[in-house]
């Protein structure tokens, strides 16, 4: 069993950054892959952003590529997700989630097995 849990959400205007964090106990850490994902009001869920067991690979939505980082710290059991030049439409909770059983990080939330509550982010304009 896995728990996450995410923190760091909060109300910030349409330029400014924030931080979100993952934390994580139950398993390895480093034997599963972390993504985050965000849900809007009225939409589905979305993939954002996802890092490898190891951090050496990453991969983003192009909606927030160049704008978002993920980064992780095996030894804390942490995984991160530096949000700069916000926008309204970036406006969602955010889950962090963890994948311990495929090869390769993945885009597609179905395979991710275990997921945090979630942290509401609000970008004001």
């Amino acid at each position: 069993q896995v728990q996450l849990v995410e923190s760091g959400g909060g109300l910030v205007q349409a330029g400014g950054s924030l931080r979100l964090s993952c934390a994580a106990s139950g398993r390895t850490f480093s034997s599963y892959h972390m993504g985050w994902f965000r849900q809007a009001p009225g939409k589905e869920r979305e993939f954002v952003g996802v890092i490898s067991k190891s951090g050496g690979r990453t991969h983003y939505a192009d909606s927030v590529k160049g704008r978002f980082t993920i980064s992780r710290d095996n030894a804390k059991n942490t995984v991160d997700l530096r949000m700069n030049s916000l926008k309204p439409d970036d406006t969602a909770v955010y889950y962090c989630a963890a994948d311990y059983r495929r090869p390769a990080p993945s885009l597609n939330e179905a395979t991710y097995d275990y997921w945090g509550r979630g942290t509401q982010v609000t970008v004001s304009s």
